[in-house]
């Protein structure tokens, strides 16, 4: 990892623990940066990932990449279920159910025209943003906002995959520039962990001396 630093971020959780320190934390209600109509269309962590972006992107643009490992799984759920009753689909419970629908909607509300990117990585989602945030900033741009999201966890999941316990949401927008501005350094011999974003917020904010307990991710003063 080549020069990365966080010139900011910001962070959410559905729960009323404070997470992140209020200079931190988006304001409430969550989705306040959206118009009503595109607001409906978004769970709760949808609306938060929107706020966040918006927080953190720069007035003249930058690349935006959401990443989530389960998505809006409550409308991939519900779909499912449809099809196994013999149900025709929603179009439109499935065009949000997709891991770009949050980004599409935030584009559609603040008329975004950088480049847009969402992922899923089976665990490794961190990772895949740092990866392709260090692409873009490469590629010539001077930020680029990632934001780590997970949704509510419908029941039928529970105790079969890894989740934080809640909604929550953590964005941070990268630079190459320090500017006096923590840096990220990785262990060049750790594995890659799996954090969820609860655990990203809780290092971010200083609960954690490292990342997953690996020390593959460290912040220094530069």
């Amino acid at each position: 990892m080549d020069r990365l630093y966080i010139s900011d971020w910001c962070a959410w959780c559905a729960s009323e623990t404070q997470c992140a320190s209020p200079q931190q934390s988006i304001s409430s209600p969550v989705g306040s940066s959206l118009p009503g109509l595109l607001r409906r269309r978004l769970d709760a962590a949808g609306r938060a990932t929107c706020d966040i972006l918006h927080a953190l992107a720069p007035i003249d643009g930058c690349p935006l990449i959401h990443a989530s490992r389960h998505g809006d799984v409550t409308h991939t759920l519900s779909m499912l279920e449809s099809l196994a009753q013999g149900q025709p689909l929603s179009p439109a419970r499935f065009s949000m159910s997709v891991h770009n629908a949050v980004l599409g909607v935030y584009s559609i509300a603040h008329q975004h025209r950088q480049p847009l990117q969402a992922l899923g990585a089976c665990g490794h989602e961190f990772d895949a943003l740092l990866t392709e945030a260090e692409g873009y900033l490469d590629a010539g741009h001077a930020s680029v906002v990632i934001v780590f999201s997970e949704g509510e966890l419908p029941a039928t999941y529970h105790g079969h995959t890894p989740h934080p316990g809640q909604a929550c949401a953590v964005g941070l927008r990268l630079t190459r520039q320090a500017n006096e501005h923590p840096r990220l350094t990785a262990s060049p011999t750790a594995t890659p962990g799996e954090p969820t974003p609860l655990e990203v917020i809780q290092w971010l904010a200083g609960n954690t001396p490292w990342l997953d307990g690996l020390q593959r991710l460290t912040l220094e003063a530069e």
